[in-house]
């Protein structure tokens, strides 16, 4: 597909913002201001049984966990650390509670518009393409993020899921999308950096599923899911300028 959509619907975290990707370094990074907490313990085999916590939590947890994250981590923190008790290195309770609040912490500091990412959704706006930011999670953490990260001006619609009481990968998050923005599927674009959320759900309705694969990691080996596209940048979105 080489010409522009009349719509796109675009995710918000780890397409727009670097919000949540690369947990195992976000994770060694908080351990290691712990470190002298661990006892015989290092951070990275603290952080290790905190991601393997976090990983089979995440698996099979229900959608309601999204919208409360700060719970989550603790839950999966003291997860990790009743596995390192198991194995005889027994670490204190408040202590899993101030690890899981720092690593929310941490999260919201680090966080930043990719590079080009405001210029491209401008430049999208500017070229009359009707615009729908589609999020997953809490309201108030999402939409905080939202004014923060000076999005609300540059949509047409805001959809976020502890607002809407549905999220992706709903068909209702998407047909309520299109429906605000007055569009059919086969004039959409879905973007974002959820294979199941924005790949496999809106390629069922129709939509045009582009995957942003921000650190250029490509497709997991196991992977079935074919997007229609893959970028690593917003900005691949706009139509190349003639030399």
């Amino acid at each position: 597909m080489t010409h522009l959509p009349r719509a796109m619907l675009i995710d918000m975290d780890d397409t727009i913002l670097s919000a949540y990707g690369r947990p195992e370094i976000a994770w060694h990074n908080v351990a290691s201001e712990f470190a002298a907490e661990f006892g015989p313990l290092t951070s990275q085999q603290v952080a290790a049984a905190v991601l393997d916590s976090a990983r089979k939590f995440w698996a099979v947890a229900e959608a309601e966990w999204r919208l409360k994250l700060d719970e989550a981590r603790r839950v999966t923190v003291r997860n990790g650390f009743v596995t390192l008790a198991e194995s005889g290195h027994v670490l204190a309770e408040d202590l899993a509670i101030r690890l899981a609040d720092r690593f929310t912490a941490y999260r919201e500091e680090e966080m930043f518009v990719f590079p080009g990412a405001h210029d491209a959704i401008d430049a999208l706006k500017a070229r009359g393409i009707k615009l729908a930011l589609v999020t997953n999670g809490a309201a108030g953490a999402q939409r905080a993020k939202v004014e923060r990260f000076a999005l609300s001006h540059r949509f047409d619609h805001i959809q976020i899921e502890g607002e809407h009481g549905f999220g992706k990968p709903d068909e209702r998050a998407y047909l309520h999308a299109m429906q605000a923005l007055g569009v059919t599927a086969p004039e959409t674009w879905m973007i974002g950096d959820n294979l199941e959320w924005e790949v496999v759900a809106p390629q069922r309705l129709g939509i045009y599923a582009i995957w942003i694969d921000v650190h250029g990691d490509g497709l997991p080996p196991d992977s079935t899911v074919k997007p229609d596209r893959i970028i690593r940048s917003l900005t691949e979105l706009l139509p190349r300028e003639p030399a």
